[in-house]
């Protein structure tokens, strides 16, 4: 089971816009697009936004509610480890650095992935879901 530290509570985020759109939403991960500091909890419906286009958005703080198209994060790369409850966790942003008893570490976001001699479980977001890379 993959355990995320979403910014925001997921579940009404999904049934406010769902109910604003019109359209299912749901929540996928908790990350930065890229090389930021800064994640955003990113959000997925089925069909492009009809103004917009896109098919992910991320909402986060910078001292306002910001929201964002996040349709890039299909092209990023997560690397997961397993935490003390045999969870995968994730890094969600360059300086998001976790370590856990069982000695397993991750850090670096989608700008890198730095972890040390345990498995690391690679991952994508493909179709709104994180699936494993074989």
């Amino acid at each position: 089971m993959i355990k995320h530290t979403p910014l925001f509570d997921t579940q009404k985020v999904c049934e406010l816009f769902s109910q604003k759109d019109g359209v299912p939403i749901t929540y996928v991960c908790t990350s930065a697009l890229g090389h930021e500091a800064q994640a955003m909890d990113i959000f997925y419906r089925e069909t492009p936004h009809p103004q917009f286009g896109n098919r992910y958005f991320g909402l986060y703080h910078n001292g306002n509610l910001m929201i964002a198209n996040a349709d890039r994060i299909e092209q990023a790369e997560f690397g997961l480890v397993e935490d003390d409850d045999g969870n995968l966790q994730y890094s969600a942003h360059r300086h998001d650095y976790k370590k856990f008893e069982n000695g397993n570490m991750i850090d670096g976001g989608r700008a890198y992935i730095r972890s040390e001699m345990h498995p690391v479980h690679m991952y994508v977001v493909l179709g709104g879901k994180m699936v494993e890379v074989e």
